[in-house]
């Protein structure tokens, strides 16, 4: 009997304690915050977002143990998601303190904790198999977690998919990782500012089929620019997807429900393309639902694309 292929993630899962503010202060000024909220972020937004859209889904990547862990094993769990790794008993997970201004522009700090002691062993406990979409994170791919994940990916079967979500960080690493991973990728998801910076090439209509350039035969580069939508580059062809605007009212979190719905579609057995629009809708419905954690479902998709196409 064949297994159902699945979306395993191995980047980092934190806690984000979102903070609204009516501006960011002037250096050594004070703000004041109109709100607060904590909740799970970081890989943990692309899985949701996935596993609404049917995908079987996996975290391969540390979770510590004390309350920003307790709460990223709940949120996942309620959706039907895996923790495969062993808990890292000695460290909570890390949180990402995100302040968030009236036109949804967010600013980001990061204190690291557990997510970030992985090991290739603890990898291994995903059990990838060909089929499987494996997402690795730039953001992975710097300070002590690159070594170990660069060792586990390295023994992966040549049927496991990566899924390469580059992320700022990916621009400055050493130039032996990013061949590495680029020569691994199977897919490309990035923003355009990200894209450009591999390629030089601002704009994600010609950005993208410059990516596969940098990648094996027959992957496929899918660039995205808000709410231009997304261009999707694979050896047939190059075709831009148009986006669906929405009036925002919180923007975080909407490129990784992007990456999800799409992979999610795609392990659904749907052609880039397709799955590329339905990412599209994915990431206008999430812009107007305050929490990174309100991804849409996948019938919530479906309903969006009938209006639309109706109109």
């Amino acid at each position: 009997m064949m297994k159902t292929a699945r979306l395993i993630h191995t980047a980092q899962a934190l806690v984000d304690d979102v903070i609204d503010v009516p501006h960011l202060p002037a250096r050594g000024q004070n703000s004041v915050a109109t709100g607060r909220t904590r909740q799970a972020g970081g890989a943990v937004t692309v899985l949701l977002a996935a596993a609404r859209s049917g995908a079987h889904c996996v975290h391969a990547g540390s979770v510590g143990r004390g309350p920003n862990g307790d709460l990223i094993r709940a949120v996942l769990a309620g959706d039907g998601i895996a923790v495969s790794s062993p808990e890292v008993e000695q460290i909570d997970s890390g949180v990402c303190l995100v302040f968030v201004e009236p036109t949804a522009e967010r600013t980001f700090i990061t204190v690291q904790g557990a997510e970030r002691r992985i090991s290739a062993a603890s990898l291994s406990t995903s059990q990838p198999q060909p089929g499987d979409y494996v997402a690795v994170s730039g953001y992975t791919l710097q300070g002590p977690s690159a070594a170990p994940l660069m060792e586990w990916l390295a023994t992966l079967q040549s049927g496991v998919k990566v899924v390469l979500d580059p992320g700022a960080p990916f621009a400055a690493l050493d130039a032996e990782i990013k061949s590495a991973v680029l020569n691994r990728t199977s897919l490309w998801t990035s923003n355009a500012e990200e894209a450009c910076a591999l390629t030089g090439d601002p704009d994600m209509a010609t950005a993208a089929p410059k990516v596969l350039d940098f990648l094996p035969a027959g992957a496929i580069a899918v660039v995205r620019d808000g709410q231009a939508g997304c261009t999707v580059a694979t050896a047939d062809g190059t075709t831009v997807v148009p986006g669906f605007p929405q009036v925002p009212v919180d923007t975080n979190g909407a490129g990784d429900t992007h990456t999800g719905v799409l992979l999610a579609e795609l392990l659904a057995g749907s052609d880039p393309v397709t799955a590329a629009r339905h990412a599209n809708v994915a990431g206008a419905l999430k812009v107007t639902r305050r929490g990174i954690d309100k991804t849409p479902t996948r019938a919530e998709i479906d309903a969006f694309l009938a209006r639309v196409t109706d109109q």
